[in-house]
């Protein structure tokens, strides 16, 4: 019989959600060890009067303002828009090609402007599709998205002892300060006995940086999916 792989999953994602993945990690009987690339910090915003809110990340609900309709990206972002207090939410199936499709088909143009509350350097592909399709687009910072400085002391010794054989990454960006923690760390060697787990193709382009012990992409860029990819530990 193979010997069970080590129990450890680096858990990238920032909080808000950290936790929650950590938590699903350990329902599958993993267990998580928690290192958030990110560190983001919510903007208030205040806008005009618009049609619809538009956000592809559940960091972006706490900044909305009541009162329009919400788009979201995928359900635990309308989950979030929800949590504060928000009634009018519809939820897309989880890409910003679903977003895009969904806002298409329910809105219009002639109705006025969409807010599109993002982090830096998210979204714009949106913003242009969405502009290509005639609509007016007011692209806002809704959070601020900083590196974290270093990796956590326990994550890295996890790595250190070969404790952990599965990895999450669920952005571009948080993949990209992962791999800079790593290096910065000593540690990127290590990966060479890590399976990564990326939710999206863009995803693991970024992690194809490092040699990792393989690269698998969930089949649908949404947490569920990534942690059916994950499965049981065994």
């Amino acid at each position: 019989m193979a010997e069970a792989p080590p129990r450890g999953v680096l858990v990238t994602r920032p909080e808000p959600g950290c936790a929650e993945t950590a938590a699903a990690v350990a329902r599958l009987g993993w267990q998580p060890v928690l290192a958030p690339a990110l560190r983001l910090r919510p903007r208030a915003l205040t806008v005009a009067p618009v049609q619809a809110m538009l956000i592809t990340s559940r960091a972006a609900a706490p900044a909305l303002p009541l009162g329009p309709p919400v788009f979201a990206v995928g359900e635990a972002s309308a989950a979030q828009a929800r949590a504060h207090g928000h009634t009018r939410v519809t939820a897309a199936g989880g890409d910003a090609a679903a977003l895009l499709a969904l806002v298409r088909a329910r809105l219009r143009p002639a109705d006025g402007p969409l807010l599109l509350a993002v982090g830096q350097g998210y979204a714009m592909d949106l913003a242009q599709a969405l502009r290509s399709a005639g609509f007016i687009v007011l692209r806002r910072l809704a959070y601020a998205a900083e590196p974290a400085a270093t990796m956590p002391a326990a994550a890295q010794a996890a790595l250190y002892n070969d404790l952990v054989s599965q990895a999450l990454f669920l952005s571009p960006r948080s993949a990209a300060c992962c791999i800079t923690q790593l290096r910065d760390a000593g540690l990127a060697a290590r990966v060479a006995s890590i399976r990564a787990i990326a939710i999206s193709p863009r995803v693991a382009q970024v992690l194809a940086d490092l040699p990792w012990r393989g690269i698998e992409v969930a089949s649908r860029p949404d947490h569920d999916t990534m942690l059916q990819l994950l499965g049981p530990h065994r």
